[in-house]
């Protein structure tokens, strides 16, 4: 976990203001090639997971690494093939692709769109045949019923949840997929949750989804790709285990080699959650009888996490007198909404007006979930690189968020008064 980044905060704060989130792109960079390095020698492709952070500067870094692209609307895949992937490594995913979608994605001619449902895959089949009269590449989510261990918002690998298909459905469409001429189905796919941090439920997984390849495959259905997802996790605290991605690969990758299938990951996290951090002032404490709370100009708007999933991120004091007296807290923002905080029961200093906050590991799933609510601006967005830093992403300005309903003010006919 990255307890701070090589940069004068003061100065940052002073000279884009702050709430910032700051990414640092040579984290992202080694993040990335621990994939990479673990799969060397495999035929292989990894799918950067856009929600976790859509910035298309991050998505050229990525990109230039060598990434594709793993998106979930069409707007993911539109924000790919402006940050330079090109579509033959953009995976299109997701339980609720529209019509629209489904035709923009296959006039585009991704690699293939993972299909989710019986419905689903009617529902291309047809578009294909009608719109394009040819093939429209899939792929097959399948749902081994295996539990993550994870957070219920984000496990998604039992047959509770909504995505994917049971193997015996999913080996049907197989073989309907296969006598269809506007259907190629190609890989095979599955994705059990996110911020897992032990191996073992994905491998078990792994190894259903491998005996249902073989099993589609003796049916002479020519499977190219073998599609693990992602879900790996970060460390968010000291408590959390480093999940070991070399040691889960090696675990997977012979066995899909022996198939004579391309390995296919799709990590988000992973690469970009301690390669940012988000930055805040202080706008005061409060003190009362049974509470510290320490306000800041954060908000749920800008990290929606710990109010969404109760999640913990490290919080630490970088410019402020260092109190020798801390003491515990929460730390709140200005929303007005009780479930507003950032941390709970945490110790910090004694804070001063102005002194800077840094949230650490919230280069994924901030920026990319924030909001205007309360009519909040969302943050600017900066990047590190070789010491330099760059602006990615403007901070908000309000005239322009208002420009749109202004052009409409009037429209409605209301009597005079």
């Amino acid at each position: 976990m990255n307890t701070y980044f090589q940069c004068d905060f003061k100065q940052l704060a002073d000279k884009y203001g702050t709430p910032l989130y700051i990414y640092d792109l040579d984290s992202i960079s080694r993040q990335f090639y621990k994939i990479k390095d673990s799969l060397k020698g495999f035929k292989s492709l990894i799918c950067y997971a856009l929600k976790a952070n859509s910035n298309l500067s991050i998505i050229k870094h990525i990109g230039n690494l060598g990434s594709g692209a793993d998106c979930v609307s069409i707007n993911e895949i539109k924000r790919a093939l402006l940050g330079g992937i090109p579509p033959y490594k953009i995976i299109f995913s997701g339980v609720g692709k529209s019509d629209l979608e489904i035709q923009e994605a296959i006039g585009l001619d991704v690699l293939f769109i993972n299909v989710e449902s019986e419905m689903e895959l009617f529902r291309i089949e047809k578009i294909a045949r009608d719109i394009y009269n040819k093939p429209s590449r899939i792929s097959i989510r399948v749902n081994p019923d295996v539990d993550a261990k994870t957070h219920p918002y984000i496990s998604t690998g039992l047959h509770e949840n909504k995505f994917g298909l049971d193997i015996e459905s999913a080996k049907k469409l197989y073989i309907y997929a296969k006598k269809s001429p506007f259907l190629n189905p190609v890989g095979i796919h599955y994705h059990i949750g996110s911020q897992i941090l032990d191996s073992r439920p994905l491998l078990e997984s792994s190894q259903k989804i491998l005996e249902l390849a073989k099993s589609i495959k003796a049916l002479d259905i020519d499977l190219r790709f073998f599609d693990i997802g992602g879900g790996f996790g970060i460390q968010y605290s000291d408590c959390d285990n480093e999940f070991d991605i070399g040691s889960y690969i090696g675990e997977i990758v012979r066995k899909v080699d022996s198939l004579d299938l391309t390995l296919i990951c799709e990590p988000g996290r992973f690469i970009m959650g301690n390669s940012g951090v988000l930055l805040t002032s202080v706008i005061g404490e409060k003190i009362t009888q049974k509470k510290r709370f320490v306000i800041v100009d954060c908000a749920m708007n800008d990290l929606l996490r710990p109010s969404l999933y109760d999640a913990h991120h490290d919080i630490s004091l970088v410019h402020g007198v260092m109190s020798e007296k801390s003491s515990i807290c929460d730390v709140v923002g200005p929303i007005c909404e009780s479930g507003d905080y950032l941390a709970k029961d945490i110790t910090l200093p004694h804070c001063n007006s102005g002194d800077l906050l840094l949230i650490q590991s919230s280069g994924a799933y901030g920026y990319s979930m924030s909001s205007n609510y309360n009519s909040r601006m969302r943050a600017a967005e900066i990047a590190l690189y070789n010491g330099v830093d760059y602006v990615i992403k403007d901070r908000e300005d309000f005239d322009l968020s208002v420009k749109n309903e202004l052009s409409h003010l009037d429209s409605i006919p209301y009597p005079p008064k």
